[in-house]
């Protein structure tokens, strides 16, 4: 882009990280327990990250798109900044088109 021009206005920057199998959890929604095994992070206009967490039924089947908190602790916070800080990288290192 020339330098005459304003930056493009992105929207939102997010990922999707998979939650490693130690440590997945569970939460319950509508009486049906869900196993959560990804998280979605997005970058927030203030620098800061926001996270929820996504999953399957345990009992199988597709089940509902559904949001979950994620709970606080260091592990999932490490992910989460880890994820982050990749994720940085990847763009950073991009080769266009």
């Amino acid at each position: 882009m020339s330098g005459d021009l304003d930056p493009p206005e992105v929207s939102a920057l997010a990922i999707n990280v998979t939650v490693p199998q130690a440590l997945r959890w569970t939460d319950t929604r509508r009486g049906e327990e869900f196993q959560l095994t990804t998280l979605n992070v997005r970058l927030l206009p203030d620098g800061h990250l926001a996270v929820k967490a996504y999953g399957r039924p345990v009992a199988g089947g597709r089940g509902a798109y559904v949001s979950f908190p994620v709970p606080d602790g260091p592990e999932l916070a490490a992910l989460v900044a880890d994820a982050a800080d990749h994720a940085g990288r990847l763009w950073a290192a991009h080769r266009g088109l």
